[in-house]
C-alpha cells in the first residue's frame, strides 16, 4: 500500500485477492474499506502507536510485526491475542531502522515473548529496495531457519516466513534468478518443514504500471563563448516534491519528436517547478532541443511516486488517467 496508494490500483489488487501490508491506522482503514479480509492483512510496522494498535484490535487484524522489547509490552497490554512475526535485520542499508540483531537480540526477544505468553508465529525480513542480489535472499532464509529452530526450542510454532519486499519491477530480468535463489534456499533450509510463505512485492506489482507525462513549462539555453550550446535547462511541471520524490534511473526518458535518431542531442538538466534549489530531477542526460509546451514521458513510475508526492509551493499533483487491457 505504501508503494502506490492510488485507489484504483488498490481496488484492482484487492479484487485479485492480494493481501496487504499496512503500517498505520489509515492504511488499515483503507484495506477494510476495500473489503480485504483481516486475515489477509499484516500490520507490519514494528513501532506502532497505541491508538493504531487499538484500531487493529477493533478490526481483528492480528498478524503483527515486532523487533524490540517495548513493542512486545505494548502488544501484551493492547493486543495480546496477536500472531507475532519477528523481523530481523539483514546486511543491507535499509535495515538500519528496522529489524532486530540476530546475534544479540533475537533470542532475548523470543524468550520475552514466551515469558509474556504471547504467540510468535514466524519471521520477517527485507533485503532492500529493488534488490539485484539473489544471494541476499538465501542468506536471509538461512537466518530465518535459525530463528525457526530457536523458536521451536521455546515452544513456538513459527511456520510463517515473510520474504519482505525488494522484488524488482522495472528490471524484470532480475526476478527469475531471485525466485530461483528463494526456492532453492527454502528447499535447502526448510525441507519437510510445514512452512507458509508470504511476501510484500509492492514494487514488483506497480512499478511498470504508471507512466508519467510532463510538460516543459520553461527553458534556458546555456552557451559557450563561441555561441555553441553547452547545455539546456528544462523546467517541468512536476518535480522532487511531486512524482520525482525518489531518485531513479531516467535513461529511458521519451519525447514525441519524430526521427529521434537523426536529431542533434544536447546535454540537458531537468528541473522541477518549485522554488527549491534542490528541485533537480536529473542532469547529464541527452535530449533534442525541445520547445516549451512539448512533453516528456517517464515510463515505469508506479513505485513511490505519487504515494510520496506533495503539493509544495502550491504545485498540483498530476491528473491520473487509467487504461486496462482487461477487466477484473
Amino acid at each position: 500500500m505504501k508503494c502506490n496508494a492510488d485507489p484504483l490500483v488498490l481496488k484492482t489488487l484487492a479484487a485479485l485477492g492480494v493481501g496487504f501490508n499496512c503500517a498505520s491506522m489509515r492504511e488499515l482503514q483503507t484495506a477494510a474499506e476495500l473489503g480485504v479480509d483481516a486475515d489477509n492483512i499484516i500490520f507490519a510496522h514494528t513501532c506502532k502507536p497505541l491508538s493504531h494498535l487499538s484500531f487493529a484490535a477493533q478490526q481483528n487484524v492480528l498478524l503483527s510485526t515486532f523487533d524490540n522489547e517495548a513493542e512486545l509490552y505494548k502488544i501484551k497490554e493492547h493486543l495480546p491475542q496477536s500472531n507475532l512475526v519477528l523481523r530481523f535485520r539483514c546486511d543491507t542499508a535499509l535495515n538500519a531502522k528496522f529489524g532486530c540483531d540476530v546475534a544479540t537480540e533475537a533470542k532475548a526477544l523470543l524468550s520475552l515473548a514466551a515469558k509474556l505468553q504471547l504467540r510468535v508465529v514466524g519471521t520477517s525480513f527485507h533485503v532492500g529496495a529493488a534488490c539485484e542480489e539473489p544471494a541476499a535472499y538465501e542468506r536471509a532464509i538461512a537466518t530465518a531457519k535459525l530463528l525457526y529452530d530457536e523458536g521451536k526450542s521455546l515452544g513456538f510454532a513459527m511456520p510463517l516466513v515473510n520474504l519482505g519486499g525488494g522484488f524488482p519491477g522495472r528490471k524484470a530480468h532480475y526476478f527469475a534468478p531471485i525466485a530461483t535463489a528463494i526456492n532453492a534456499a527454502l528447499a535447502k533450509y526448510f525441507a519437510n518443514e510445514p512452512i507458509e510463505i508470504i511476501a510484500e512485492p509492492g514494487r514488483f506489482f506497480v512499478e511498470t504500471a504508471d507512466t508519467l507525462i510532463c510538460k516543459i513549462m520553461g527553458k534556458r539555453v546555456v552557451r559557450h563563448a563561441s555561441g555553441e550550446i553547452q547545455c539546456i535547462l528544462y523546467y517541468l511541471n512536476d518535480g522532487n516534491s511531486g512524482s520525482f520524490s525518489m531518485s531513479r534511473d531516467y535513461s529511458n526518458i521519451q519525447h514525441f519528436r519524430a526521427n529521434a535518431d537523426k536529431l542533434d542531442m544536447f546535454q540537458s538538466i531537468l528541473w522541477g517547478p518549485t522554488c527549491m534549489s534542490a528541485d533537480k530531477i536529473a542532469d547529464n542526460i541527452y535530449l533534442p532541443n525541445l520547445n516549451i509546451g512539448e512533453l516528456l514521458v517517464f515510463p515505469e513510475m508506479g513505485a513511490y511516486g505519487l504515494s510520496r508526492a506533495t503539493e509544495f509551493n502550491g504545485m498540483p499533483l498530476p491528473k491520473m488517467l487509467y487504461y486496462a487491457r482487461q477487466t477484473v
